[in-house]
């Protein structure tokens, strides 16, 4: 993998909550355009290492490089302002805002806010219903559109490299679609897309490569179509058997 083509990279991360140490000696890269999948069970520590790209954690040791240029010891809304923006799990909207104001909220860095108009055009032919809910209270969307919601007030933030911590928790498989269809479109679209997920099966189709991580360390890599098929994922987490020939 050549390092010019790197739009992220995360070398010996450790992370941890206070004296609890979580990640041990996590590796990941992103190249630019590319969808990169982290998938494991509950409590791997997938969310703990979003968590700490975007500065809400700070890491114990290890670095972390964003267009060659250490963010570890960066703020969050500096680490937003480089272009690495986080949607973070259980979406995290303003109920009591409207969604336009809730997408308002995103466009708050400088090179947002001159962008926001156009910006604010993108997200809505991407998420119609946000277009004719913009005047609703957020607190009254479905979760699918709550979803949406978070995903276009990140956009607002003009990332580079988007990270989405289980985008599909706790929506419908219809829902789940649409989520990942965006997803998709986003990443033709040329933006870098960094996926957490335990729908491992979701992820590793959306995904170039992806990451296997459990107890708070890497332990298989490779591309995504590659990792699905992989006998040791489809018996640990698929519940799927391997058989002869297939």
């Amino acid at each position: 993998m050549k390092q010019a083509n790197k739009l992220l990279c995360v070398e010996g991360l450790q992370s941890g909550y206070g004296t609890a140490p979580v990640l041990r000696d996590v590796c990941v890269d992103v190249l630019e355009r590319e969808c990169v999948a982290v998938v494991g069970s509950n409590g791997a520590g997938k969310t703990t290492l979003l968590r700490t790209l975007s500065g809400l954690l700070r890491p114990s040791g290890g670095s972390i490089a964003f267009r060659g240029q250490r963010i570890d010891v960066l703020p969050p809304h500096k680490i937003v302002e480089r272009g690495l923006v986080h949607v973070p799990e259980g979406r995290r909207i303003w109920p009591r805002m409207t969604v336009e104001e809730n997408l308002f909220m995103g466009a708050y860095h400088a090179r947002a806010r001159r962008e926001r108009s156009r910006r604010l055009d993108e997200v809505y032919s991407l998420f119609p219903r946000l277009k004719e809910r913009r005047l609703q209270w957020a607190g009254t969307l479905s979760g699918g559109e709550q979803q949406m919601l978070a995903i276009g007030r990140a956009l607002m933030a003009c990332p580079a490299l988007l990270t989405l911590d289980e985008p599909s928790l706790g929506l419908a498989p219809v829902v789940v679609d649409e989520v990942y269809e965006v997803i998709n479109r986003l990443r033709q679209s040329g933006m870098a897309i960094l996926v957490v997920e335990q729908d491992i099966s979701r992820a590793l189709q959306a995904a170039d490569r992806a990451y296997v991580l459990e107890n708070g360390t890497i332990t298989m890599e490779g591309l995504g179509k590659e990792l699905i098929d992989d006998p040791r994922i489809r018996a640990s987490y698929l519940g799927l058997e391997q058989t002869a020939g297939g």
